[in-house]
């Protein structure tokens, strides 16, 4: 048996010697422990043994109107809420069996408060659906524990976040108290309060047991007509091409049968990127080592809340008499190579990677210093670039349908997503905004990370510089490069027709105009806002305007939602049956946007076409290969060149080549 003070020194002490031998005696601890790398629990041993089957527990059936494609939260959920909106002819297949991937050695905490009001939503109604109904409908115990949360702030800022959410909480009847150190140590007399600002309290909190849940799931389903086949693992999914070259899901095959099906649900976790694969589909996460340790027996643990410290990136989840201690690694260990035959299984635990956590939770609560281990945890969990999970339908298939990369949250999350994707595959879209998981959402990712730098509920870094920027284009002019918009030409024959059904301004004004209009959705709600721009009938008068003899519009999308609006349109097109094409030009074109009191003076300067309000009004466009010079290669050449960054300029040279590799040697396995 190990202490969690001790482990800490041993570690330590590797480190500084970095000895081969004392590294491999670290971990020891894991193979010490009850739960070790390719050793089954006792669980999956007393279902092998209940059967001893080697094939699928019931026989495949010929079609299905919906397969959902793994066995666990969001699987589970997923065909549970299918069921409940009415769907009966359903088959949930997975590959071993219920829970066994990742959500069987999940620690299974939910917290209710989220900074995101859709996030609350989601989170309160997996509460609900654990917690009263499968209860109430089944007769049968989920194993949900509410013994409460605790949101520790050791900041001031962290605080300020827990007041927020405190009030998020109370808009949507969520009871929750911030606490001072004093008023934390007393409820939780064990704790260290010496460097706490405060702490957020949510007394209905708690723990889910993830083998009861999705058993209780399962049979809530298959009461209701489901169909769930364990045993049966996935070898391909078959797609199809139909008349208007639109691919979409035929069929699922696996090794004892084909289910035809025009929908399948990837709700496979760490595999699910395999599984996208089979039909042609990108499934962007990555598998993870994630790990916990459960103590020995603390005095006076019992009934404590759950603990979850954001700054030291730990969470203490009461288990019993004991707690579990676990958290995210800022080094983590990658599974590059996923494994099909990883069933109930674990990695062995390094003790380098997870010492970050008992360090934080040894400051936390001082007494684990000297506890004990009583085992170790250490299975695959799927991440994703954003943290948020994928969600929807992929934009390369239609019918493929994606409930994944949950970032170690998919209990908790489980019973809000599982409603909303099961509302997306039955009415077209969620019921709630979902677009922060939709799969065909499109984030920079490189500005979101240098941006989070700057994320304060005080006044940002470059406050200064960017008032600057705001009074300039209040009182004068400012230039914003827009080129990252999306920037769309609808064409054809029924592109008229097509611009009535998607927008809720009338579009079709006098050639020249331009319209700001929300989209709708295929239920009638607000999908986006946009600009479209009706064109003049003509041969292509720019390079890369198309060539049409009836309606064509512009579409200009904000950067973020251009490939969500995208995909959108192509769907509506499609199962509208409109004659039209969807052209891209967002990589192939600009965008300057001028704005300010003086932005006519400035355009005037430039642009040898009559600017003035009576010519060029409000809400229109004009086409006009600019007045001066025309942008040669010597006109570059000549030109001075400076960039601005956070306020400061530099000098920057322009290029008419990339100088890096010009004549794209290395791209073709050229490197001398």
């Amino acid at each position: 048996m190990a202490f969690l003070g001790k482990a800490a020194q041993r570690v330590m002490a590797c480190r500084q010697t970095l000895s081969p031998l004392c590294r491999a005696t670290t971990r020891c601890y894991s193979s010490q422990s009850t739960h070790t790398t390719e050793k089954s629990v006792p669980y999956e041993k007393i279902l092998k043994q209940e059967d001893g089957l080697s094939g699928p527990t019931k026989p495949l059936p010929k079609s299905a109107d919906v397969v959902v494609i793994g066995g666990g939260s969001l699987g589970c959920q997923t065909l549970y809420h299918l069921c409940k909106l009415g769907m009966t002819n359903v088959v949930l297949l997975e590959r071993d069996r219920l829970t066994a991937g990742t959500t069987w050695h999940t620690a299974g905490l939910l917290w209710q408060l989220r900074p995101s009001d859709t996030e609350v939503e989601l989170l309160a109604h997996t509460r609900n659906v654990i917690s009263s109904e499968l209860e109430e409908e089944t007769g049968l115990e989920t194993g949900w524990i509410q013994n409460g949360g605790l949101f520790i702030a050791s900041n001031k800022q962290r605080l300020d976040e827990y007041k927020r959410l405190m009030s998020l909480g109370k808009a949507y009847g969520i009871e929750s108290y911030v606490l001072s150190p004093a008023e934390t140590k007393d409820l939780y007399p064990l704790m260290n309060v010496k460097d706490l600002y405060g702490t957020l309290y949510v007394p209905k909190d708690g723990t889910m047991d993830p083998a009861g849940t999705c058993t209780t799931l399962s049979r809530a389903a298959t009461a209701r007509g489901a169909t769930v086949i364990e045993n049966c693992p996935v070898t391909g999914i078959q797609v199809k091409v139909d008349d208007l070259g639109v691919k979409r899901v035929k069929a699922v095959e696996t090794a004892h049968g084909t289910i035809q099906t025009p929908c399948v649900v990837n709700c496979a976790g760490v595999w699910a990127t395999k599984l996208g694969e089979m039909a042609g589909v990108n499934v962007p996460l990555i598998a993870m080592h994630h790990a916990y340790v459960v103590t020995e027996r603390i005095e006076g643990i019992q009934n404590m809340p759950n603990v979850r410290d954001h700054d030291a990136s730990v969470y203490l989840r009461l288990q019993g008499d004991a707690l579990s201690v676990g958290g995210y690694e800022q080094n983590p260990i990658f599974w590059n190579d996923v494994s099909d035959k990883f069933a109930f299984s674990l990695f062995d635990l390094d003790w380098d990677v997870f010492m970050q956590h008992i360090d934080g939770a040894v400051n936390r609560v001082p007494a684990l210093e000297q506890t004990g281990i009583k085992s170790t945890v250490c299975g695959p969990e799927s991440f994703t670039a954003d943290h948020k999970p994928l969600m929807g339908e992929a934009p390369e298939v239609r019918g493929f349908f994606l409930g994944c990369g949950f970032n170690s949250a998919g209990m908790m999350l489980g019973g809000g997503c599982g409603k909303e994707l099961a509302h997306w595959i039955i009415h077209g879209r969620p019921e709630k905004d979902m677009y922060g998981y939709d799969i065909r959402y499109n984030t920079d990712y490189k500005y979101s990370e240098i941006l989070g730098k700057e994320y304060t509920f005080d006044f940002p870094p470059h406050h200064d510089v960017i008032r600057d920027e705001c009074l300039s284009c209040r009182n004068a002019v400012a230039v914003f490069d827009m080129s990252y918009f999306g920037k769309f030409y609808l064409t054809g024959p029924d592109a008229k027709k097509a611009a009535d059904w998607l927008f809720t301004a009338d579009v079709n004004k006098a050639p020249g105009s331009t319209v700001y209009t929300c989209m709708l959705n295929k239920r009638g709600g607000v999908e986006s806002d946009l600009t479209v721009s009706r064109l003049e009938p003509s041969p292509a008068h720019l390079p890369l305007t198309p060539e049409s003899n009836g309606e064509a519009y512009y579409l200009a999308i904000g950067g973020g939602v251009a490939q969500h609006n995208w995909s959108h349109i192509q769907a509506v097109l499609q199962d509208q049956g409109f004659r039209c094409t969807l052209i891209d030009h967002t990589e192939d074109m600009g965008m300057i946007s001028i704005q300010g009191p003086k932005s006519r003076e400035l355009l005037q300067e430039v642009l040898d076409s009559d600017l003035s309000n009576d010519a060029f009004p409000f809400s229109t466009h004009k086409i006009v290969n600019a007045a001066g010079h025309k942008v040669s290669p010597d006109f570059v050449r000549s030109g001075e060149f400076t960039l601005e960054r956070m306020g400061v300029t530099y000098k920057a040279t322009a290029h008419l080549k990339s100088p890096f590799d010009p004549e794209n040697k290395r791209v073709k396995g050229i490197y001398g």
